[in-house]
Formats: structure tokens, C-alpha cells, sequence
């Protein structure tokens, strides 16, 4: 019995396996890791509902004079240019091509009072050099031209779902009263009306069966431009024609829907567009993370909202009527965002227009001509006729010819399968202007990186400071909040003759926990320093899932670690429970910030913490992660600089490629991982710039053969550029690794774990 007692001594003495040194009993009783889910919910919806854009808006901008306001407002127009990513420069064009043939003229329709023509005008080049600006999307619709001249000139943009022909009378399916475009012809404007995409559901790849918009936004967002970006720049190519006429005849925009969200968001970027009518758009920023992923704006909610960009139209005029949005529900089930599209609360959005009409108040008592806003209050149709009358009678047109009801006679060929072949092309168009900026993005990050000195490690640590900085604040996003005190709760619940197993709750933000376990050797003397290795799951998992049961995945590699003497810690990451989880970083990223915004600090805490233990060496902190734990041993480490060391597995790759490329089967662009994107990786952070904020710390890379994450040849060109930085330019090329191995998505465990015992400084253990 004396040897058992002995035991008993040494277990109760070592604090480590006792308790962790300051830490209080945990009584946290149920699933943890939901808790942890649901509290970084009301973290992120209590940072959104803090966010004060309307007022600092009206400190930064001036209303003294109309100089002073345009100059004041053009930042704001900028960062909005930015965040839609309207980035490329617009092809330049005398006027929209007639689309005809050998059989047809082009013309469509030929009324009373005006002709439909079937156009396409030149929005964007072809962003390769070699392209020599040769367009490569086009804006394409009709364009009704009256029997008379013009009194105006409008862009009637329709809600995605309707069809040019449908708002100009010249298809079924519209009201007559809601057929804004041919209204406006009748009464005599030139009318441009362009075609939006779609959320038509379609089978992509054979895989996720994604809205068309979700499935051109998924490659757009990752390269920093967005859907809604390449169709406001195909509105702004027509007031680019509009713009170039020699007549002084005004330029107005008008649009239902998803038409008027663009037509809102248009004018507020353009200052040439001089009246914007919406309806059924006003209040996007309500719940934005509900709605269609198409809508996804990285940081918008933070920066603008209606009444920004409401105010950004002034001094010129803005009509708003109050009609239902087009309502609809998208579930997701297969593979695409779910989404929820609901009319905002309407005395909400009246909020937010008093703050544009008190900018305009402002603008007018200093003396500037300001128009200001216009509400209308809808019915059952699309723009009533006060709406449809307020606007044209803004740009100056004679008001008691805008017809409700259909007086001419309309004979319009059939154009349904124009129609479809349309929406066809302009898809098409999109995706290869995405997969043509996909190819020279390792150019522009090559341009980014400029500034990196690699003359020495020295020069290194210094010059990578900015882009480490750039990457915490306007890639991952950071909180600006404080770390709490740890309060650390801790309770023993695993044991084994090697090691015992210690959950570990600390504080972060407020709601905001870290959880994980604490895997302690048994053969820890008292005042020993030993190196620990953090070893983090991947998609759905748990931290049981990496030392128990021995899970095909992870093989109990942290408790193996453990068994060769480490300490390990195994923490609770963000991504589990399916859309719970990706709905936060919808909600994360409607206010500039990602998943990681949260995930980081928990790791800053939970190193800080392990800082504290007597048995744990601070110098000696590695990180080890599978899959989407790869995923995190790229993000993680780059930011939390107390890791020593960080190995990726199963996850390292081209990333870029990897959710961008529609041409590669393992792209994410196919899977329901529709929370995986991120905002401009393309221009900025692939995972060799990802690797390079890591350097010169050591960095490994585990990759299995057949694992279907990627391809071993562009997992290997972008590791071959890893291995340069360290060994050709640093000189450090004991510093890097990556091993292959002839199996699955899985931790291998044997280069990885000689580069551990190497790097720790932490002996081998002896074999049998």
C-alpha cells in the first residue's frame, strides 16, 4: 500500500494535476460549448447595436457650404466605393450596342409613345495586361427611347427577380401600375433598364445547389469585390452614356428591391445621378445578417447606414416610398446561405430618414440649395403614382403623362428565351471577370508585400509590424475591448496513469468565454518548466475529440503529446453547430470583423493564463491544429505572438484559389461552408502572407496525399514560396517544414511531432 499512498501524495501536491494554480472550482453544469456559442451571440449583437455610425458621420461632416460638404462626404464615398467593392476602372463606350441579328432589328417593341430596344453597353475590361482593356462584362437590358425628345433620363433598375421586359410592359408577371420603366417611357424619359442576376437556385458542380447571386458573390467577396458592385458599376456605365450627351437634361435612378437597395447605394457613391426614387429597399441594415448572402458587405453596418447613405444624395433629391419588400425565405438545405427577406419596421426606417432631413435642414440654413428627402407612403403596387410623380417631376419632367394603367398598344416580340440566354451570359461574364482576377492576384499580393525587408531578421521583425497590423485590424478585425480578468474555473474530470485531464473556463468579454481542457503528464516535478503544445480540433469538433476515443481524424494527438512528456491544451473553437456558428460571422462581418475577431482574444487569454501555471515554460507555447484548426494555426499564431511555433495539417493551401476558383473541384465555391470567405484575401493575405507574419518563428505543414482539401501541386507552389522566405532570403531553413504522407485528412504524427520535440527543446522519448 505504501507505494499507492506515495502516489496519492505526489498527485496532490503538484498543482498542476491537483488544480491549476488560481483557479476556483468550475460548477458549470450542461454543454459548455453552446453556452460559449450563445454568449459570443449577445457579445457580437450588443457590438452591433453599439455602433454609433450616425454620429460620427455628423462630426466628421460640414455643412458651412457645399464645398465644404463635398469634401467632407468624399471619404465616406470612398470607403463605400471600397467596401462594394468598386475597384475597376469602367470600360469607356459612345453609346449602348443594338443587340440585332440578320432577322431582327433589335427593336422589341414599337408603341405609341416609345421603342424597346434590346442593348448591351461595355462596363468592365479584362483585368490581365494582356487583355489590352478589351471589355469583359457588359451591361445589358433594354433601353425604351420615346417618340419625341427626351425629357429626362432614368435607369430603371429592376428587383433581381423581375426582368427588364417585365417592368417595361412587355412581359407578364408586373402590374401595369408597377411598370415603373414603361411609365416613365410613356411620359417621355429615356429609360436605360438593365438586367440584374437572379436568385434562381441551380446545381453547381454536381454539389451545393446555390442562388445564383450567392454563387458569383462567394468568388467576388474573397477577391474584394461583390456582385452588387459589378451591377451598380453596369448602372454607372449608363450614367457614364447619360453624362456624355451635350443636352443639360437630368439624370435620375429608380428601382424596387433589390433595384432600389443598388439605386440607393449608386447615388450615394455618384454625385452625377440627380434623383434617386427606392421602394421597397429602404432599412437593409436591419438584421442584415438574415438576409440573402448576396448582401453580405463587410463592415457596412459599421460605416453607413439609410441615413448615411441617404445623406450622402443630398443636396440632390431622394424619394423613398414605403412599400413591402419582396418577401421570401431560402432554408440553405442545399448548401447556400439560409436567408430570411422581411419588410424592416417601418418606424425604424423613419428614424433614419429624420437624420437625413436633419443633415438637410443643416445644408439649407447654410445657404446650400439642398432638395433633402421625400416620403411617400406606399400601397399595394410598386410606386404609386405620388412616387412615380415626385420623381419625374424632379427631373423636370411634365407630370400628368405618367400613366398608371397601360393606354398604348403594346406589340412586343417574344423574348423568353432572350431573356433566358441573358441571365446566362451575364453570369458567365461575372465569373470569368472573377477567375481572370483570380489569376493575377498573386501579383497584386507579390505588390503588397513590397515593403518587406528580408535583408535580416531584424529588418524582418520590424518592416512585418504593418502588415501584421493591416491583418488584425482590417482582414481578421479587431474588438476594441479590454480582456477581463481571467477568473479562472477549473475541474478535474479525466484521468489515466499518464495524465490528467483538467476543463478550463476563463473569462474574455463580457459573454464571451474560453473554454478547453488541460492535459497535464504525471510525471511533472514541482518545479519543473515544460514546453506546451495547444492543440486545436477542427470543423464541428470538440476538444474530447483530440484526446479521447481516438477519432479517425485526430488519432488522440493531444493526449500522445502528453505522453511524451508535453502539456497540451485542447480549446473549444467557434465553429461548431453548423449555421449557428456561420450566422456569427454573418454578424461578425456586418461591422468589419470575422469569427476571428473572437477567437484570437480567447487564445490571448488562454496563453496569458498558461503563462501563469508553475509548470509551464511562457517561452515555449506552440500551436498544432487539424483542418479548420489548420485553419487557425494560419490566423492564430500570426496574431498571438506568444506561440512559438505553429503547425498547420490538413488545411494548408492556395487559400485564395481554394474559395475562389471555379474551375478546381475542391473549391468552397461548391460546399456549404458559405461563412468560409473573407473579405480581399485575394489583394492581401493568401497563406504564404499568411505563413510570413508567422516568420521567423518555426512553421511545419502536414499534408496527406489524398486528403481532399486540396491538391498536393498547389499545396506545393504555395508552400514553395514559405520555404523561400525562410531559407533563401532569411537563412533560416531549419525553421520550416512540410511533410507528405500517403494517407487522408487526417494528423499523421511523426515529422510533426520531431519538429515539436526539436523546436521545444523537449527530449524524445526513448524507444522501447
Amino acid at each position: 500500500m505504501q507505494p499507492i499512498r506515495l502516489l496519492l501524495v505526489v498527485l496532490l501536491c503538484s498543482p498542476l494535476v491537483a488544480q491549476p494554480i488560481g483557479t476556483k472550482p468550475l460548477k458549470l453544469e450542461g454543454d459548455i460549448t453552446s453556452q460559449l456559442v450563445d454568449g459570443v451571440d449577445r457579445f457580437l449583437l450588443r457590438q452591433i447595436s453599439e455602433v454609433t455610425n450616425t454620429e460620427d458621420f455628423r462630426l466628421q461632416v460640414k455643412t458651412k457650404s457645399l464645398d465644404t460638404w463635398q469634401q467632407s462626404t468624399q471619404p465616406f464615398r470612398d470607403k463605400l466605393s471600397l467596401i462594394l467593392g468598386l475597384r475597376d476602372a469602367r470600360v469607356k463606350f459612345e453609346a449602348p450596342e443594338v443587340l440585332g441579328s440578320l432577322q431582327t432589328s433589335g427593336v422589341v417593341a414599337d408603341t405609341e409613345k416609345f421603342k424597346a430596344i434590346s442593348v448591351r453597353w461595355p462596363v468592365l475590361a479584362d483585368p490581365a495586361p494582356t487583355a489590352a482593356g478589351l471589355p469583359s462584362v457588359y451591361g445589358s437590358g433594354l433601353f425604351l427611347k420615346p417618340n419625341g425628345p427626351p425629357k429626362g433620363r432614368v435607369v430603371a433598375i429592376p428587383h433581381c427577380d423581375h426582368s427588364p421586359e417585365q417592368i417595361s410592359g412587355l412581359a407578364p408577371g408586373i402590374h401595369s401600375a408597377s411598370q415603373y420603366a414603361r411609365r416613365l417611357a410613356e411620359a417621355g424619359f429615356e429609360v436605360i433598364v438593365p438586367a440584374l442576376v437572379s436568385r434562381e437556385f441551380a446545381k453547381r458542380n454536381g454539389r451545393g445547389n446555390l442562388t445564383n447571386r450567392e454563387y458569383l458573390y462567394r468568388s467576388s467577396f474573397e477577391l474584394g469585390r461583390q456582385l452588387a458592385g459589378y451591377e451598380i458599376q453596369k448602372v454607372l456605365g449608363a450614367v457614364d452614356w447619360f453624362s456624355s450627351q451635350e443636352d443639360e437634361l437630368l439624370t435620375g435612378v429608380i428601382g424596387y428591391g433589390e433595384g432600389g437597395h443598388l439605386a440607393l447605394l449608386a447615388a450615394a457613391v455618384d454625385q452625377r445621378i440627380d434623383v434617386v426614387c427606392v421602394s421597397g429597399a429602404a432599412g437593409f441594415e436591419f438584421n442584415s445578417w438574415e438576409q440573402p448572402l448576396d448582401r453580405n458587405f463587410f463592415g457596412i453596418v459599421r460605416d453607413f447606414s439609410t441615413s448615411e447613405l441617404g445623406s450622402l444624395v443630398l443636396p440632390r433629391r431622394l424619394i423613398v416610398e414605403f412599400s413591402d419588400w419582396p418577401e421570401g425565405e431560402f432554408t440553405g438545405s442545399g448548401g447556400g446561405g439560409p436567408a430570411v427577406l422581411r419588410t424592416p419596421d417601418r418606424a425604424a426606417v423613419r428614424k433614419e430618414l429624420d437624420e437625413v432631413a436633419n443633415v438637410a435642414a443643416a445644408l439649407k440654413n447654410s445657404g446650400v440649395e439642398c432638395h433633402g428627402v421625400t416620403s411617400v407612403p406606399g400601397d399595394t403596387t410598386r410606386f404609386c403614382s405620388s412616387a412615380i410623380t415626385s420623381f419625374a417631376g424632379a427631373l423636370g419632367g411634365d407630370t400628368d403623362g405618367i400613366a398608371a394603367t397601360m393606354k398604348s398598344s403594346i406589340d412586343a416580340s417574344d423574348q423568353s428565351r432572350a431573356v433566358s440566354d441573358r441571365m446566362t451570359q451575364m453570369i458567365q461574364e461575372i465569373d470569368r471577370h472573377n477567375q481572370a482576377l483570380l489569376r493575377e492576384s498573386p501579383f497584386v499580393r507579390k505588390q503588397y508585400l513590397k515593403n518587406l525587408n528580408t535583408t535580416s531578421i531584424a529588418d524582418y521583425e520590424k518592416t512585418v509590424e504593418q502588415y501584421r497590423d493591416t491583418f488584425r485590424t482590417e482582414v481578421i478585425g479587431e474588438f476594441d475591448v479590454p480582456l477581463l480578468p481571467f477568473n479562472a474555473r477549473s475541474r478535474r474530470s479525466w484521468e489515466t496513469d499518464k495524465w490528467s485531464g483538467h476543463e478550463i473556463v476563463l473569462d474574455v468579454f463580457e459573454d464571451v468565454i474560453a473554454y478547453g481542457v488541460l492535459l497535464v503528464p504525471k510525471d511533472l516535478k514541482p518545479d519543473e518548466k515544460r514546453p506546451v503544445v495547444v492543440c486545436q480540433h477542427g470543423l464541428e469538433g470538440r476538444p474530447t475529440d483530440i484526446f479521447l476515443n481516438d477519432h479517425r481524424a485526430y488519432h488522440d494527438f493531444a493526449a500522445k503529446l502528453c505522453e511524451r512528456g508535453f502539456i497540451t491544451f485542447a480549446p473549444q473553437n467557434l465553429y461548431i453547430f453548423r449555421d449557428r456558428f456561420r450566422t456569427l460571422q454573418r454578424k461578425a462581418n456586418s461591422i468589419g470583423r470575422t469569427l476571428f475577431s473572437v477567437i484570437v482574444p480567447q487564445h490571448q487569454q488562454i496563453v496569458n493564463w498558461l503563462k501563469t501555471q508553475p509548470g509551464v515554460d511562457p517561452d515555449r507555447i506552440a500551436f498544432y491544429g487539424l483542418s479548420y484548426g489548420g485553419k487557425s494555426a494560419m490566423r492564430i499564431p500570426a496574431l498571438v505572438t506568444d506561440y512559438c511555433l505553429s503547425i498547420c495539417s490538413a488545411d494548408f493551401n492556395e487559400w485564395v484559389r481554394k474559395n475562389a476558383s471555379t474551375r478546381h473541384n475542391f473549391s468552397y465555391v461548391w460546399t456549404g461552408e458559405y461563412e468560409i470567405f473573407e473579405w480581399d484575401l485575394g489583394s492581401t493575405f493568401n497563406y504564404f502572407e499568411m505563413a510570413a507574419l508567422i516568420c521567423p518563428r518555426p512553421f511545419m505543414v502536414e499534408r496527406g496525399h489524398f486528403d481532399g482539401v486540396g491538391e498536393d501541386e498547389w499545396v506545393a507552389y504555395e508552400y514553395a514560396k514559405v520555404r523561400n522566405l525562410y531559407a533563401a532570403r532569411l537563412k533560416i531553413p531549419e525553421r520550416t517544414e512540410i511533410e507528405w504522407f500517403d494517407g487522408p485528412h487526417t494528423i499523421n504524427g511523426k515529422a510533426t511531432f520531431d519538429f515539436l520535440h526539436r523546436h521545444l527543446k523537449w527530449p524524445k522519448p526513448q524507444s522501447p
